[in-house]
């Protein structure tokens, strides 16, 4: 009997703490879809706290068929962009540049790392990403391993909660361009999100 009440009360905690899902229509999301000039590629995404280089976020841009953003547990968004479950459609240069700029703070940077990957792994990140479903909050860098580890070719990836971990792991794939964003201005985006709400991508 006991077993049964602290079974039915682990499930309701994880109920409690399950993710809000999201799910754009067909149409905006079609009307959204955005193909990036250049070769197929994958990017990692790392905010690290400036101060004590702590890692705090992950996420990752896809350029395959479409280019998206994988924000898991993320707090971005654009009102023009549609969402599906932490995916971002529409990821246009200048909206890259709004979730570059909405992290990059006076307490936080942002490491950028790119690796140019074949169609066929771009597409399988794609699927993985877009099949992932919402994520609970502090799960981004687990989904973010997550997804990476179904792509051929990049099976070394261990599973980590640690974003700095993830980031210095894909950080040993050859070809790995890297930079680091850095914002010393207030830490505060309200500039940014009010032109975000009025802007188009």
């Amino acid at each position: 009997m006991w077993r049964l009440i602290l079974c039915l009360a682990a499930a309701l905690v994880l109920a409690g703490c399950a993710a809000e899902p999201k799910w754009a229509p067909d149409a905006a999301v079609a009307q959204a879809a955005y193909r990036a000039p250049g070769p197929p590629s994958i990017t990692l995404f790392t905010v690290v706290g400036s101060q004590r280089n702590q890692g705090a976020h992950s996420g990752l841009l896809i350029n395959g068929s479409q280019r998206i953003m994988f924000d898991p547990a993320g707090t971005w968004q654009h009102p023009r962009i549609p969402e599906r479950n932490d995916v971002h459609f529409g990821m246009t240069d200048k909206m890259v540049n709004f979730y570059i700029d909405y992290h990059a703070r006076e307490t936080y940077n942002v490491i950028e790392q790119t690796l140019v990957v074949s169609p066929e792994q771009a597409e399988a990140a794609l699927r993985a990403a877009l099949n992932y479903g919402a994520v609970k909050k502090s799960f981004c860098t687990i989904a973010t391993s997550s997804v990476l580890q179904s792509v051929p070719g990049f099976e070394s990836i261990r599973s980590t909660w640690n974003p700095k971990k993830l980031m210095q792991q894909f950080g040993e794939f050859p070809g790995v361009t890297q930079r680091v964003i850095t914002d010393t201005d207030a830490n505060k985006n309200h500039g940014v999100l009010l032109v975000q709400a009025q802007d188009g991508p």
